[in-house]
């Protein structure tokens, strides 16, 4: 049997945060080195004010791009009124994946407990690039790339991979 290659993803890292500089922003950092230190392409790292418009504005032309195969944003998935992101990305959503969010607070009740419920982290597929929403602590970010996202995103994990599947949502080939 054929080893699976790897294949290098074009990401997007966003910030939403009303305080982080790209200095002082450990979470997309942390994001953006891992992702990178993975082997993808880091298309871009922005960092947006917590506003609806702002954070739809970006997602928007992340997902207009073809430099773009996937978002993973940082912060204002909570439940305060500044907490906006998944707010924002509803309307943009072609298919949600509901199964991202469950995993990631079962995985996550493991290290904060039931404060896990105030997460409101997700994934969704918008036209044909993948987005993922996580808390903006480090932590997080961190236990969202080591148990989901890092194999997810690799096309070498067995059973399956998100990689499998994007040709087949965009309709080219990959790998």
């Amino acid at each position: 049997m054929t080893e699976r290659a790897f294949v290098p993803l074009k990401i997007a890292v966003l910030t939403v945060s009303d305080t982080r500089t790209l200095e002082t922003d450990t979470s997309g950092g942390l994001l953006a080195s891992e992702l990178g230190k993975a082997g993808h392409l880091i298309a871009a790292r922005r960092i947006v004010t917590d506003d609806l418009a702002t954070i739809r504005a970006e997602l928007q032309a992340f997902i207009a791009s073809p430099d773009v195969d996937v978002v993973v944003a940082t912060g204002g998935t909570g439940i305060t009124a500044r907490d906006v992101t998944p707010d924002a990305l509803a309307p943009l959503i072609t298919k949600a994946l509901p199964g991202f969010g469950e995993l990631f607070r079962w995985l996550s009740y493991a290290e904060i407990g039931a404060s896990t419920i105030q997460s409101r982290a997700e994934a969704a597929l918008c036209g044909t690039t993948l987005i993922f929403t996580l808390p903006g602590s480090t932590g997080a970010c961190r236990l969202a790339l080591e148990k989901i996202l890092l194999p997810q995103l690799d096309g070498r994990t067995k059973p399956c991979s998100f990689v499998e599947i994007l040709p087949r949502v965009t309709g080219a080939a990959r790998g």
